[in-house]
């Protein structure tokens, strides 16, 4: 089967600098048999909608919420976990002794937040579980010394099995053991621990769009009936060039909090807009996703939402994390689809696929072929379609040759995270996602719209409308760590 479209499709450029014969019926053409001709048109004034909403903004509202910020930066910390395991190298000296380096933590850092490898909080007298391929020893600690620890497995022979590896053994601390009388001995316990914590940072960016017309403009009608995304109508087309300017800026707001980077490095950016290094793009979703958080692409391949097989995997994955349980998916419609199928496979009552959702099914009952949500183990997901995704003019279009690149949905936690939030110097709930953008008494930039010109009230002398908008934005993405980017 294949779609394909018609020679005169309708695909005129949605925005254009200046007016062109492409933007009207042009009544006194030949070809529109002009109005030379004896015979009266029926004009149909209205301008037709024929791509629906066109509009991908919306999704940041249903998913997070909005705060204001004073600063250049909003800065913000989240909680280390809460239990003592390590990556590294295990040297077997025998049976009796080994020797565990410590590597990394069990996340793969090998430094946060000024806390170094040393710090990483095992001590003397600690039941340590050790594994290697294959093999689970249980030990206690010996000696500390730095990233070197020292450990003596309780079954004498038992350090012999381990396989002498130089990154593969993880160690997990399980509990302590003392003799009877033993006190703690600072020098060789290696002290008390203290909580650790990860900080993030952001910083907004400003946007900015305008649009004039000039006095004459505003004053002229047309013929045709326009209806603006705002709801707005009439016969003057500057009301619809505003709005379709307004609403485009909009959705800017939304998918530079999507899509957009920080500078990494010295680079012309830096040099454009006169800042340092660094200093320059705000961190948008998929890029925290990407930095912070997990990227499936798949068990089988592209689009393998065809099983459950990569939900499981999904599933796997966020039970080492904070394992939330409520989860929102926003899908391109190839993975809707995908996803609605699997589900469907799954009901056994359903001969031919024909009770896809509808389970008191009726030959006058309306067939349901699509599924809002399910659940899988402890997990509750529920889908929604991603109009970003699927939009030829927006990142549906750039799908189409991303390749590896291409995003086909995001599954985002429900609910509220708890963070130190360093600005206030408190513990705040706040939605896994939220913007900040920056506001004070003076100025608020949420999103600022002003008028100059000579038109309506006059401003300046200058024999036009302009119409400015600006905001000035971030995207605080707290736990990235819950969050899945599906590729």
């Amino acid at each position: 089967m294949a779609i394909t479209n018609g020679p005169n499709l309708n695909s005129v450029a949605a925005s254009q600098k200046q007016l062109l014969s492409t933007n009207y019926l042009d009544l006194a053409s030949t070809a529109n048999e002009g109005w030379a001709q004896q015979y009266l048109p029926d004009l149909m004034a209205q301008e037709a909608e024929v791509f629906g909403p066109r509009t991908i903004s919306g999704f940041l509202s249903q998913v997070g919420a909005e705060e204001a910020m004073q600063a250049d930066q909003v800065v913000w910390s989240e909680q280390a976990r809460l239990h003592i395991s390590l990556k590294g190298t295990i040297i077997t000296a025998g049976d009796t002794t080994g020797t565990f380096t410590v590597l990394t933590d069990i996340d793969g850092n090998v430094a946060v937040d000024g806390f170094t490898l040393a710090d990483h909080g095992v001590r003397n007298h600690d039941i340590v579980l050790l594994s290697t391929p294959g093999v689970v020893v249980r030990a206690m600690v010996e000696l500390v010394d730095g990233v070197t620890i020292t450990v003596m497995p309780y079954d004498a022979a038992d350090c012999s099995a381990l396989a002498t590896t130089a990154s593969g053994c993880t160690l997990l601390v399980i509990g302590s053991e003392y003799k009877k009388g033993d006190n703690y001995d600072g020098a060789t316990t290696k002290g008390a621990n203290e909580p650790t914590f990860k900080s993030f940072s952001n910083k907004p960016i400003i946007m900015k769009d305008n649009y004039t017309v000039s006095g004459s403009d505003v004053s002229r009608i047309g013929w045709v009936e326009v209806a603006a995304e705002d709801g707005s109508s009439g016969y003057l087309w500057y009301l619809k060039a505003e709005a379709d300017t307004r609403a485009r800026f909009n959705d800017y707001l939304e998918m530079s909090m999507l899509e957009s980077v920080r500078g990494s490095g010295a680079n012309v950016v830096d040099t454009e807009l006169g800042a340092s290094a660094n200093n320059v793009g705000t961190q948008g979703l998929f890029s925290a996703i990407e930095d912070r958080g997990n990227i499936t692409t798949g068990v089988t391949g592209v689009n393998a939402a065809t099983d459950l097989a990569e939900f499981d995997a999904i599933l796997a994955e966020f039970d080492k994390q904070g394992a939330i349980e409520e989860n929102m998916m926003f899908v391109n419609r190839a993975t809707s689809l995908a996803m609605d199928d699997m589900l469907a496979s799954m009901n056994s009552y359903g001969a031919g696929g024909t009770s896809y959702g509808v389970f008191d099914n009726s030959e006058d009952m309306a067939l349901n072929l699509g599924f809002s949500g399910f659940r899988r183990g402890s997990y509750d997901f529920y889908k929604s379609d991603f109009r970003y995704l699927n939009d030829l003019a927006t990142r549906g279009g750039i799908n189409l040759t991303a390749g590896s690149e291409a995003i086909r949905g995001v599954i985002v936690p429900a609910g509220t995270s708890t963070v130190y939030d360093q600005m206030l110097g408190k513990n705040l709930k706040r939605p896994f996602l939220h913007v900040r953008y920056r506001a004070s008494q003076t100025d608020d930039r949420r999103m600022k719209s002003w008028v100059t010109g000579s038109v309506g009230a006059a401003t300046s002398a200058l024999d036009a409308m302009e119409i400015h908008m600006l905001s000035e934005r971030c995207l605080v993405t707290q736990g990235a760590n819950n969050f899945m980017l599906m590729k």
